[in-house]
């Protein structure tokens, strides 16, 4: 059983007179370094000009570019895409990974995957909150947090747990409950579940649903509550209290065609692809095919963002979301 770390885990004082470098100020960025700051954190932010940079500015931080932050922090927090880290690490950051430093990160792909190599001079940790920025400041701010994990790659001074446990307390993450992993651990785990349920599986599913019913005749309205609207109504069943707990709310008739429809959707050699999608993932497979992608300037991304843009789905729930807006 994964023991879970809190508030009376993890000691503050680790951090008096350091200051944390929060590199990057997109979701990630600005609120997990709003948290640090008001939990009594010394936080800068490296970045570059533009609405990032004056973002930061108007919300009151020293904000400098990402050599001159990674020159003054002791603690230098990534929170860039991935695909970002490897030029940003060698222009930018490399040169102040001075001994005694911490290298840190919300995410081991890039430690993993060789993009950033691992100095053997400093700390690594990692402090990830499991959820969308804005969730965590918002959990932050009312006085709860989101769970998180915490990883150390590398502990060159004997107290990057300690570290690690400090920042997870400043952005909240304690308040819920943080557990320990290790880098591999999360990377793998974080991206099989983005490619295989959170985003590839029940994106497609929820379309195939969705072209099933219309492309049967029915309204293209109702096939967008049946099977797109009412998945965040069932998921936070689930959180709540589990899948019987769903199932206890829902329909006796709804239970039994979960039972009975479900296993023949999803079929056994949908986990058999899981398991080719893991393996893939695991060897640095589809790390470096992303990398190749993201080096030709994203052009298969952009036009499957586009593609998807123009399915029925996006359109029929935007007008649907914009009918509620105006009620």
């Amino acid at each position: 059983m994964v023991k879970l770390l809190h508030d009376k885990d993890a000691d503050m004082s680790v951090m008096q007179g350091k200051t944390v470098a929060v590199i990057g100020f997109g979701s990630q960025g600005r609120n997990q370094a709003l948290s640090m700051r008001d939990s009594g954190i010394n936080v800068i932010i490296g970045a570059r000009p533009g609405a990032s940079w004056d973002m930061a500015v108007e919300d009151g931080f020293e904000v400098m570019d990402v050599a001159a932050a990674s020159a003054k922090a002791d603690v230098i927090h990534i929170l860039l895409p991935d695909e970002r880290h490897k030029q940003v690490y060698e222009e930018s950051i490399k040169a102040n990974m001075t001994d005694g430093k911490v290298l840190s990160c919300s995410h081991g792909f890039s430690i993993i995957f060789g993009m950033i190599p691992a100095p053997s001079n400093v700390d690594i940790i990692m402090v990830a909150p499991k959820g969308p920025g804005t969730e965590v400041r918002k959990a932050f701010l009312e006085g709860f947090g989101c769970p998180g994990l915490i990883a150390v790659h590398q502990d060159k001074s004997g107290k990057a747990r300690d570290i690690a446990l400090a920042m997870a307390k400043a952005e909240g993450l304690t308040r819920a409950g943080v557990m320990e992993c290790t880098f591999e651990q999360e990377t793998y785990e974080d991206l099989f579940g983005e490619q295989n349920v959170l985003c590839g599986g029940l994106v497609d599913l929820m379309k195939y649903g969705f072209e099933t019913l219309v492309e049967a005749g029915y309204p293209a309205e109702m096939a967008y509550f049946e099977c797109v609207h009412e998945v965040k109504l069932i998921v936070d069943l689930v959180i709540e209290g589990g899948i019987q707990k769903m199932n206890s709310v829902i329909s006796n008739t709804a239970e039994w065609g979960e039972y009975v429809n479900g296993p023949k959707i999803i079929t056994p050699d949908v986990k058999e692809r899981m398991k080719q999608s893991l393996k893939e993932i695991e060897t640095g497979k589809f790390a470096r095919e992303w990398m190749a992608e993201a080096e030709s300037g994203c052009k298969n991304l952009l036009a499957k963002r586009e593609t998807l843009g123009k399915h029925e789905v996006e359109i029929i729930g935007k007008q649907i979301r914009e009918l509620f807006e105006k009620n």
